[in-house]
């Protein structure tokens, strides 16, 4: 049972950090929203690295942010804490892989590969906290600008790119849970210890009972 919970939270961890990857390089972080526009001859929508233009033919033009500096500094942590995220879930799936019970690499046994395995579930939720922070900071300044009335910039709503970036932070911490949920039922003791009989003490059988009872 918890050699199967230990290769699902791997497997959900490794899903968890695809997604998160994809959502780091998709497009669709915040689209223009056309609500209050009768005719809308373009949409407008950006990711962390670029905002991009399609007219109504299809045909789109992006430009890169040039500067670093003179960006939102929400926007820097935000690219901060998902790179951290990508390279501690790299980083999580390679522990979690030498930590599964069905690989043998090199001459660990069943603690070092649990301890292993355990490192690898906990680093799988640091990446997932350092995946949603950023994701749900991204969405809360979208909201805010659209529902704020004195705002006189250009309005967005929430991109694909969110949603994906929240199912895959949402996988790696269940499947660092899951890796650590499975090391715990590894460390419990599979059976039942007896004590020994104390020196100097004789266990008599009824036979033998009976019979030193016929010398008294």
């Amino acid at each position: 049972m918890a050699a199967a919970i230990e290769i699902t939270g791997f497997l959900m961890g490794l899903a968890g950090w695809m997604l998160t990857g994809s959502t780091l390089a998709n497009n669709y972080w915040k689209i223009s929203t056309v609500f209050g526009s009768v005719i809308t001859s373009s949409r407008l929508y950006e990711n962390l690295w670029k905002s991009c233009a399609q007219d109504s033919t299809g045909v789109f033009n992006c430009r890169m942010f040039e500067t670093m500096l003179g960006l939102s500094s929400y926007i820097q942590a935000c690219r901060a804490l998902m790179i951290i995220s990508i390279i501690l879930g790299v980083i999580g799936t390679l522990m979690a892989l030498f930590g599964l019970k069905c690989t043998n690499i090199g001459s660990m046994d069943e603690k070092a590969k649990g301890k292993i395995a355990l490192s690898g579930g906990l680093i799988f939720i640091l990446s997932g906290i350092c995946g949603i922070v950023p994701i749900s900071w991204y969405a809360y300044n979208i909201t805010m600008e659209f529902y704020n009335p004195v705002y006189g910039g250009t309005k967005y709503e929430l991109g694909s790119a969110l949603y994906i970036g929240w199912a895959g932070a949402s996988l790696l911490i269940l499947g660092g849970a899951f890796l650590c949920c499975s090391c715990k039922r590894n460390a419990q003791p599979s059976g039942y210890k007896y004590s020994s009989a104390q020196s100097g003490q004789r266990i008599y059988t009824k036979t033998e009972s009976a019979h030193s009872k016929a010398y008294v």
